[in-house]
């Protein structure tokens, strides 16, 4: 299983999104500083998650989420959870 995620800092309150096939290792390494990316803006929650049964398919998923509609959309349904 493959999960697309998406993190909220709370120290700029910005979103990462990504993908991954073990979501909890993932969360540790952003929030230990082991991702280059997000190591200054550290920690981050948990806010979203799909999961997809290829990797093909996430990355598909992750790659629409970081478009103009795609973070539309996220914003959307952020909003209404």
């Amino acid at each position: 299983m493959f999960t697309v995620y998406v993190l909220r800092s709370d120290i700029n309150h910005r979103l990462y999104v990504g993908q991954t096939n073990n979501l909890s290792r993932r969360l540790f390494e952003h929030n230990s500083g082991h991702s280059t990316y997000t190591k200054l803006t550290k920690p981050f929650r948990l806010i979203y998650q799909e999961n997809f049964t290829t990797r093909m398919e996430a990355i598909a998923r992750e790659i629409e989420l970081k478009t103009g509609k795609g973070r539309e959309w996220l914003k959307m349904i952020l909003a209404d959870g």
